[in-house]
């Protein structure tokens, strides 16, 4: 299997795919290779890497707590937060940080306090390929602690990304998964035990695949449990440090210099006969 994260490591800084990786990631289907990507993106957000990639591959999609197949853009398992999970979080959070906003990834549905400032655009009415998108619900919190949530995102504004992050895990470590995928003061908090590394074990066992058959590359603190659990672990060269600290490779190339394409060509290389 190779498993690759989306942003910061297969796709460009404009987020679109290059040619060179469409061509590698067919290349490594054809070679037998199970094809997963393994983002924090929820499945609204998949659309336009499934036509990008030709909807090769299966996803697992919001740090491990969706399986997303893009062959035919369908949930496969899920594992989320509950409601009363999401009240006790953001009960210890918001009464340690005022300033603290939330918004919540269902699944298929987007949600957010009126508060709460993205790093892009939050509800858009479409994707790049023009499909219609659920329309996010903007709420008190209390209205929106109501259902299972597959991700809690908690944005806190006015900190340091490293320092945000650390404090989170301080104050709620102890009954949840605490992770980020950027360089804003923007964590990701999932049900306890959901990992990367979680979601994509849970896909090798289901396809008889040993750990030891999996290489994984990434850039961000959310990789690092993928990349400590797969048997071959790569970072590309623009990594956060933590990625490139738990990978056993650090990449020469970048995300925007085609990194996962090249990294695919030396594997399907080293296993030519002969």
């Amino acid at each position: 299997m190779l498993a690759s994260d989306l942003d910061g490591t297969l796709l460009r800084t404009d987020n679109t795919v290059s040619q060179a990786t469409r061509d590698a990631l067919a290349a490594a289907e054809s070679a037998g290779l199970l094809v997963a990507f393994v983002t924090g993106r929820p499945p609204r957000w998949l659309h336009e890497v499934a036509n990008q990639t030709g909807h090769r591959g299966v996803v697992v999609s919001a740090n491990g707590a969706l399986t997303y197949d893009l062959h035919t853009e369908t949930v496969v398992a899920e594992h989320p937060l509950t409601p009363a999970e999401l009240a006790e979080v953001t009960g210890r959070l918001r009464a340690r940080i005022p300033q603290i906003r939330f918004a919540l990834e269902y699944g298929l549905d987007f949600a957010y306090e009126p508060e709460y400032r993205h790093d892009w655009n939050i509800s858009p009415g479409t994707d790049l390929a023009g499909r219609q998108l659920p329309t996010p619900v903007a709420a008190d919190l209390a209205g929106l602690l109501d259902k299972p949530a597959v991700k809690l995102l908690a944005r806190g504004h006015g900190m340091a990304a490293d320092e945000f992050m650390d404090l989170v895990e301080k104050l709620v470590g102890d009954t949840v998964t605490v992770t980020r995928s950027g360089h804003s003061p923007l964590v990701e908090i999932s049900a306890t035990g959901i990992t990367k590394a979680f979601g994509l074990a849970a896909l090798a066992e289901s396809h008889g695949i040993d750990r030891e058959q999996v290489a994984a590359v990434g850039d961000m603190p959310n990789d690092v449990p993928m990349l400590e659990w797969a048997g071959q672990s790569f970072a590309v060269a623009n990594a956060h440090p933590s990625a490139l600290a738990a990978a056993g490779t650090v990449l020469a190339e970048s995300n925007d210099e085609d990194a996962v394409a090249l990294l695919i060509q030396r594997l399907l290389d080293q296993h030519q006969p002969g």
